[in-house]
């Protein structure tokens, strides 16, 4: 049993984080949990994706509050990023526009908000704004300082005369614990 809470415990935090990173911005619009955004009126959702985004990322805004041949105006205001036209898409009927987080953008959760061009519709989601971006695994580069190389510096010879001389303390180490074993004396 204890075997099999190990097992299960980093599964479970791997399937939450993966399941934390991946989701977009979506809030509650009583949509039954199909959309993203707050509904201020008439309802609809705004989807953000990324949900989370760098300064200096690209960020896709959808709605479908607007109907599927009608515009909007979205406002990233907030962020800094202004206002960004929502075009009619083949997307379900969704209206799209992007726009990028400023490099000078600082981390926090900011409203983006989606105003369609017909009627009083006004939908808005929210951006959260870090500084390390999420899903983007980092390779490791460079060396790792082990002691290994002499003490002047990584010089070949150095080493080799390095090593050479940890071998013979070894041996000699060796010999003289024999020596005592058998009772040879010194």
């Amino acid at each position: 049993m204890r075997r099999t809470a190990r097992l299960l415990t980093p599964a479970a935090l791997a399937v939450a984080a993966a399941g934390a990173i991946a989701l977009p911005a979506y809030g509650a619009d009583g949509d039954g949990g199909r959309g993203g955004g707050r509904g201020d009126a008439g309802g609809g959702v705004l989807e953000i994706r990324p949900a989370t985004a760098v300064p200096g990322g690209p960020v896709t805004v959808s709605t479908t509050a607007c109907g599927g041949d009608a515009a909007a105006t979205g406002d990233a205001g907030a962020v800094g990023a202004g206002r960004f036209p929502l075009a009619p898409g083949t997307d379900r009927g969704a209206a799209a526009g992007e726009f990028r987080v400023p490099p000078s953008a600082q981390p926090g959760t900011y409203e983006i908000v989606a105003q369609c061009a017909r009627g009083e519709r006004r939908v808005t989601g929210d951006l959260v704004v870090t500084l390390v971006a999420a899903r983007q695994p980092v390779a490791p580069r460079g060396s790792v300082k082990t002691g290994v190389g002499g003490a002047l510096g990584p010089d070949p010879v150095q080493t080799a005369a390095g090593v050479a001389a940890l071998a013979v303390a070894a041996a000699g180490g060796t010999w003289l614990l024999h020596r005592r074993a058998r009772g040879d004396g010194m």
